[in-house]
Formats: C-alpha cells, structure tokens, sequence
C-alpha cells in the first residue's frame, strides 16, 4: 500500500498522529501537495462521510476522523499556500441569533473542511448582518444557516433578504439546516436549498460551485 493510501486508511480510523507522521513522510518524499490533500486526505474524509450516511459509523467516528484531518492539514497549510494551491470553494457558516446550538453546525463545518472547502465559521447566536458581511469580504460562494429552535427560524428569512437588498443574493447560495427546517420552509424563505445533514450540505455545496 502506497503512502497516500496508508494516509487515507489512517484517517478513517481517526488516527492523528498516523496522520501527521504520514504527511510529514509524504512532505519529505516530495510529493505533490495537492495529491497529498486531494488523495489522502479529502478521500479519507469522504469514505468517513459516506459511512457516516449509510450509518455505519457515528457521529464520535466521525470526529475522530476531523482530528485526524486537521493533523495533516496543519502541516499542508503552509505548503498549500506557498504552491497557491486554490480551494473549492469558500462558504461561511453559523448558528443563526438567538440560537446556542452548534453541534450540528460543527459537524457540517467538519464535512465541508473534509471536502476541500475553505471554511468560515461564525460560530453560534450570529446576526443576520454579521452573515452577509462575512460573505462579502470573503466573496464567499454559500451562508450555510443553522437553527435548532423554531423561534430563530425567521432569522433565516432576515437573512436572505439582507442578501437581496446588499445584491449577492444568487451569486452567494444560501443554504438552511436544522432539525425544525425542512424543504418547504426553505422554498418559504427564499434558500438555495434546505441540507438535512453534513452529507448532504456537501453535495448542495459542491453541485453549487461546480455550477458557476
């Protein structure tokens, strides 16, 4: 088994130092950082997501794996950015006012870093304003919204109309998750799509982007 797929397999068992001693090996032969990021450690995130989906595995596997993940990408990150190595995409994403709950928010953060996307995480009780700023000075391509209480719901739809009046409202995708959402409440408000899951969120993202 090659080194890139002994990083992979060392990944999806949520083994950080086997991470990080493999890619400090993989840095040293001279291999190519984008194959190192693309091959080893975006595939082994995308097993994990796949197993995750399919509920062979849990939510404590899976951020054994983000731990594992963030080992490698510690030490990619200096190299990906003297390559310039381009990311996927960048998405900003929070917990919308009002709203305390981030676990599911976290875990979407996790698959999408996984997938290659470059990840703004607002963090939790986020104003509307504080979303569409972000998006504009990052040029963000998605505002993934998150709600666990139906009384910060609406927050969402504030959301989207600030992103109309401020005009990035279609070149910025915003996405909705939570446990109270659903697909006809996002056709409500206006969102690009309503993610029921990590899983999901990545799929939206990724369709989103390769659509530009």
């Amino acid at each position: 088994m090659d080194i890139i797929a002994q990083l992979s397999e060392q990944l999806q068992k949520g083994n950080p130092a086997d991470v990080a001693a493999l890619t400090r090996q993989a840095i040293n032969d001279k291999i190519d950082t984008r194959r190192i990021l693309d091959e080893g450690l975006i595939a082994g995130m995308a097993v994990v997501g796949e197993r995750f989906k399919r509920h062979e595995i849990f939510l404590p596997d899976v951020l054994l794996a983000a731990k594992a993940m963030y080992a490698g990408l510690d030490l990619l990150k200096p190299l990906m950015l003297r390559d310039n190595v381009p990311v996927i995409g960048k998405v900003v994403i929070g917990t919308v006012k009002g709203d305390l709950h981030d676990i599911g928010k976290n875990l979407v953060g996790i698959m999408l870093k996984g997938a290659g996307f470059e990840v703004i995480d607002l963090g939790k009780d986020v104003a509307p304003e504080s979303f569409v700023d972000a998006a504009q000075k990052e040029n963000a391509d998605v505002i993934g919204l998150s709600a666990l209480l139906t009384t910060t719901m609406p927050v969402m739809k504030q959301v989207v109309e600030m992103a109309r009046a401020r005009g990035i409202y279609g070149r910025t995708r915003i996405i909705v998750g939570g446990a109270p959402l659903s697909q006809q409440y996002a056709d409500e408000i206006g969102a690009h799509a309503y993610c029921f899951d990590g899983v999901k969120a990545v799929e939206c993202v990724k369709g989103f982007v390769g659509r530009r």
